[in-house]
């Protein structure tokens, strides 16, 4: 079985087992997070498509860890005008396993 779910402004397809990082949630590592955002639910044929959500979607999952991506370097730069700036940026994440996936 697997779902479309909806979190931090972005969509991904889950499926029980499945590790994926997210945009940061507040959560311990170790807590049970639910989505509740459920975009789809599917299995072989039978597909339930929400419009938007499906009615009593839910993804159950863990947190495994929080963590930060690679930096990110920013460079903006003006050519024969003395002009240079270096920026860079890491973006937070939180590591969750999918365990339960309901269509409601």
């Amino acid at each position: 079985m697997y779902a479309v779910i909806k979190t931090g402004g972005k969509q991904y397809r889950v499926a029980e087992g499945a590790t994926l990082k997210v945009e940061r949630l507040d959560a311990a590592e170790g807590d049970a997070v639910e989505f509740d955002q459920v975009l789809l639910v599917g299995e072989g044929e039978n597909v339930t498509i929400g419009t938007p959500l499906v009615e009593g979607g839910k993804v159950k999952a863990t947190v495994e860890s929080q963590g930060k991506a690679p930096k990110v370097e920013v460079v903006k730069f003006n050519r024969r005008k003395n002009y240079r700036r270096t920026k860079g940026h890491r973006q937070q994440f939180t590591q969750v396993r999918i365990t339960d996936i309901s269509a409601g």
